[in-house]
């Protein structure tokens, strides 16, 4: 009678340990008073695909008037004004995309990927919008003379910022409508630092849309090298855990970032020690003061002042690569990972509990 009482506990254990109790992937999300398995209730995710409309249909009216404020001035557009209408167009195609998927349902196939993905878009889409209405308003708007042209530039900015709102309240308000005991990525510090490295970095490559900033000098080109070898794997890693496919990987996720992190600071020092060298001191050919460069005497963003822009994005996300190195070499050191979907207390609880009765 023990040994059958034993047989069924192990059959038991197998049946729990077979289960995935991380992913969700091959559920629905719960729904309204429904509870996961903690016996949590939580909020609707669908009463949240309702509100978002009254965030998403804003996003999208003020992102395509301001690209079409802006398209109509002509040559008065500026470099600035075509960034900026880029970022405006590039938004407001991703959103609608996000409420096509919605509107046909296709999240339904991957709902915890889809949810991560659409929290950190509007997380990007809040910063770039707001970049946008500061860089516009500050380098191009303010020098127009007074008319219809300023106007509309204003108007556009004023759209810009309105665009970023809403995307800022759409980030914070999932928050609330997030379950709690479904990892969210994107509320974590390493998520943080990943956003930031990908967007200075997005922000660097945009400056780096002059060319004459670099080509012709192998030094320079290495450094336009880094950015992109940097970028490409943190996006990567960046995906790999908004989709919870890091298990994909052939070595911990940890060591696999720790790895990265690291490489990417090497680069980045090695980047930014060659940019000042050939930027700022003329005996490699650069230009140490801004009065040298005749450019910058009718234009404010001038070639000096662009080279100083990444000279200082780089160093800003140098500094931010080397916090994300100190977190992942924490967490490698302690031989745990802090970031939601990699442990489970509760589980880990029902394990140990289930392994005494067994033994």
């Amino acid at each position: 009678m023990s040994g059958l009482i034993h047989l069924q506990n192990w059959t038991f254990l197998w049946k729990v340990l077979s289960e995935d109790r991380c992913h969700t992937g091959d559920r629905d999300l719960p729904d309204h008073h429904s509870t996961m398995s903690t016996g949590v209730t939580h909020p609707n995710l669908d009463d949240w695909n309702t509100v978002c409309c009254f965030f998403r249909l804003p996003q999208l009216f003020s992102t395509c008037v301001a690209f079409s404020l802006v398209a109509d001035m002509g040559i008065w557009r500026g470099n600035i004004g075509n960034w900026s209408m880029s970022i405006w167009c590039f938004c407001f195609a991703v959103t609608l995309i996000i409420v096509t998927v919605k509107f046909f349902d296709f999240e339904s196939h991957f709902p915890l990927f889809w949810y991560n993905l659409s929290i950190t878009y509007a997380c990007y889409a809040a910063i770039l919008c707001l970049l946008a209405s500061v860089i516009y308003s500050i380098t191009h708007v303010q020098f127009l003379p007074d008319g219809p042209l300023r106007d509309r530039a204003t108007a556009a900015t004023t759209l810009s910022c309105i665009a970023s709102a809403f995307y800022a309240i759409d980030a914070f308000v999932w928050n609330y409508y997030w379950p709690e005991d479904i990892p969210c990525y994107v509320y974590t510090l390493p998520a943080l630092l990943k956003v930031l490295e990908t967007f200075v970095a997005g922000v660097i490559f945009a400056f780096l849309n002059n060319t004459s900033l670099y080509l012709h000098q192998p030094a320079l080109e290495w450094c336009v090298a880094v950015y992109s070898i940097c970028f490409i794997p943190t996006a990567l890693a960046m995906l790999l855990k908004l989709g919870d496919w890091e298990n994909i990987l052939p070595v911990p996720f940890p060591i696999f970032q720790l790895g990265l992190t690291l490489l990417s600071v090497l680069l980045y020092i090695s980047a930014l020690v060659l940019w000042l060298l050939y930027q700022f001191y003329e005996e490699f050919g650069g230009q140490p003061q801004w009065s040298s460069d005749i450019s910058c005497i009718d234009d404010l963003i001038c070639t000096w002042i662009q080279r100083l822009a990444v000279a200082v994005l780089t160093a800003i996300n140098l500094l931010i690569y080397v916090a994300d190195l100190v977190y992942w070499a924490r967490q490698v050191s302690i031989g745990t990972e802090d970031s939601p979907g990699t442990s489970d207390p509760l589980w880990s609880q029902e394990v140990s509990s289930l392994s005494s009765v067994i033994f």
